[in-house]
């Protein structure tokens, strides 16, 4: 079975993330959608409602799982037993960083391998910080989130 592993801090989980799961479910037997629990930020929503966002915004995907992890996600993979970590990328911005990071994951785990997929191009600019951000400012964030999370920033920033 081929397994893959897409980490994030999810907070919120947006619709480019959706996207991405949705595609990696196509391409893997199963998705495990892996929710950082310490991520050296300090997120609007706890690591619980942040699974719970995720797992409400994937229902429909019968290969998605959706685990809360702490400590490096290398260690994280291998209690899995999952060789390939997905990661997204938005924009040559990201490039960078994810490059990096994948090389450090690399040197710590060889036989771990590091996989990059850009959203759809109509999600390619969003990021959940902009989304928290016009979120807090009352903005209309429904074209960037899935209801289950409008609702969840709704009763956040009110």
């Amino acid at each position: 079975m081929r397994t893959v592993v897409y980490p994030g801090t999810f907070d919120p989980i947006t619709n480019g993330h959706v996207d991405l799961i949705h595609r990696a479910a196509r391409l893997f037997d199963r998705v495990v959608v892996a929710v950082a629990a310490d991520t050296g930020k300090t997120p609007v929503f706890s690591t619980e409602e942040r699974v719970e966002l995720v797992r409400g915004s994937v229902a429909g995907d019968p290969n998605v799982e959706i685990l809360p992890f702490e400590g490096l996600l290398v260690n994280f993979a291998r209690t899995l037993g999952v060789s390939v970590i997905m990661r997204g990328l938005r924009a040559v911005s990201d490039f960078e960083y994810e490059f990096q990071l994948a090389g450090m994951n690399r040197r710590m785990a060889p036989d771990i391998e590091t996989l990059f997929l850009t959203p759809a191009e109509q999600y390619a600019y969003i990021s959940s910080s902009l989304v928290r951000e016009i979120a807090r400012l009352r903005g209309d964030v429904s074209t960037f989130v899935t209801p289950t999370v409008q609702a969840a920033l709704r009763a956040r920033f009110g």
